[in-house]
């Protein structure tokens, strides 16, 4: 379908932006046709659970080693200035998705078992990585958390994935057995099923397995894999904690516990990597590492030299660690300060695989930029929102704007807008707010604008 047809049939809510974005993905994105894919990359997204901006070694933690997602730095591009697109789970996983802000698809908050305290639903009209992939030759899977829905029409089956190995819901009450709320929500595509082990060390044999079935396929394959490591519980093995407690002497528990639990998915990272390539296709792959949010300093994370944490829209809870590798096409360790969003991995790998995206989409890719060529700011305004329940938010949503330097947020409902620099003051400690209202009157109106499109898309389940 051209995009004429495509304009007639589906009119998109913003027309311009839908055309830019049109023009942006076609300056990297080249065409082939269905019978082509087998000459298209592989694609491994591996999406981590609550890892702090500070807590790999490659970004600075002193008291934790990760060689394995540091050798993927050593091989790729490491990004200094990569935002989730949420400071809690649902919400970015539904924007890496779709290539879209998170309440464009119903996803304003985490989706979880009860519906009184549930605050998002995965729109049934979205359109997801795996089906656009699907779409083009690709064989789809995830491995790990889904956390987007618990029944149809969103389980991962649903929604153009064509495994599913994994973790339906949101959290985990515990690592080896695998319950939420004494519900089992482990699934082989809709069959329950009851695995004994580590949920890290399942996911990581999960993964090699599917990437070794795929191995000689004449399908190149897309593999999402979402790790639930580390969000809480803080559960490591016992041999990989007694490892840290004695390399670090004086290491608090709570922090050994984290660091533990982190070096552990580490290593299954890694043997996944190595699955790569002892398989032949490590060359042909492009690996995308990344968080759905920053850490949660409670249970002892650290994010490095920003403000607070997961659940907060101070840059803690919003900056993440994220490594791109592709070997051949971005240079071996190479940095960036390219601000770029969870979401903007959407249009990325398909710029990458070559696949057109025909409806309206958000994300901007950022292939240029790992491809070594210089680059412009991928927009003007970035947005970010979250909604919750409980008593701290009521039902209602915090939210933040970054336009340059400058950053407007509110981290409570019940409190007043703040403003802050970002190059003057990267620690959000002086609100600017009264002293610069010009500013502040700016992005308080593009904020509101954006929150009127927001309220275009129902974010409940819909009565049938």
């Amino acid at each position: 379908m051209s995009i004429a047809d495509w304009f007639a049939v589906r009119p998109p809510r913003n027309p311009g932006r839908f055309f830019l974005s049109i023009v942006l993905l076609s300056l990297v994105t080249c065409t082939m046709s269905r019978a082509d894919a087998a000459d298209r990359p592989n694609v491994l997204v591996i999406l981590v659970d609550d890892l702090g901006y500070g807590d790999l070694s490659c970004y600075g933690a002193k008291d934790l080693k990760s060689p394995h997602v540091d050798r993927l730095a050593s091989e790729g591009m490491t990004f200094s200035d990569f935002y989730a697109n949420c400071p809690v789970c649902s919400p970015t996983r539904a924007a890496l998705l779709t290539g879209q802000y998170q309440d464009m698809v119903g996803v304003q908050g985490v989706i979880r078992t009860h519906p009184e305290n549930s605050w998002g639903y995965l729109a049934e009209d979205a359109i997801l990585l795996p089906q656009v992939l699907g779409d083009a030759g690709y064989h789809t899977a995830i491995v790990g958390k889904w956390h987007l829905g618990l029944e149809a029409p969103n389980r991962p089956n649903d929604r153009g994935f064509d495994l599913f190995h994994g973790f339906l819901g949101d959290m985990m009450d515990d690592y080896y057995h695998h319950r939420r709320h004494d519900i089992n929500y482990m699934r082989r595509n809709t069959e329950e099923i009851d695995p004994e082990g580590h949920a890290t060390d399942l996911f990581t044999d999960w993964a090699c397995a599917y990437i070794n079935e795929r191995s000689g396929q004449d399908e190149p394959f897309f593999l999402y894999l979402a790790y639930n490591a580390p969000h809480t519980p803080i559960q490591p093995p016992e041999d990989w904690l007694e490892r840290v407690k004695e390399r670090e002497p004086g290491i608090s528990e709570k922090r050994a516990k984290l660091v533990a639990l982190i070096e552990h998915m580490d290593d299954g990272i890694g043997r996944v990597l190595h699955c790569l390539e002892n398989s032949g296709q490590a060359d042909n792959t492009l690996v995308v590492f990344s968080s759905d949010n920053g850490g949660q300093l409670n249970v002892g994370a650290n994010n490095g030299p920003l403000r607070d944490g997961k659940q907060s829209v101070y840059e803690g809870g919003l900056k993440v660690p994220t490594i791109v590798r592709w070997p051949g096409k971005i240079e071996a360790g190479s940095k960036t300060d390219l601000r770029a969003l969870s979401m903007d991995i959407f249009p990325t790998v398909l710029s990458a695989t070559c696949v057109e995206v025909n409806h309206e989409i958000d994300g901007r890719s950022f292939l240029p930029t790992l491809r070594g060529e210089s680059q412009e700011p991928l927009r003007e305004d970035w947005f970010f929102r979250r909604r919750e329940g409980g008593l701290r938010y009521g039902g209602k949503t915090i939210e933040a704007v970054i336009r340059g330097e400058w950053k407007l947020l509110q981290n409570s409902p019940f409190e007043p807008l703040e403003l802050y620099n970002l190059k003057d003051d990267p620690l959000e400690q002086h609100d600017l707010s009264q002293t610069n209202r010009a500013v502040f009157n700016s992005l308080a109106a593009s904020l509101r604008r954006q929150i009127q499109r927001y309220g275009t898309v129902p974010w409940q389940k819909p009565e049938k």
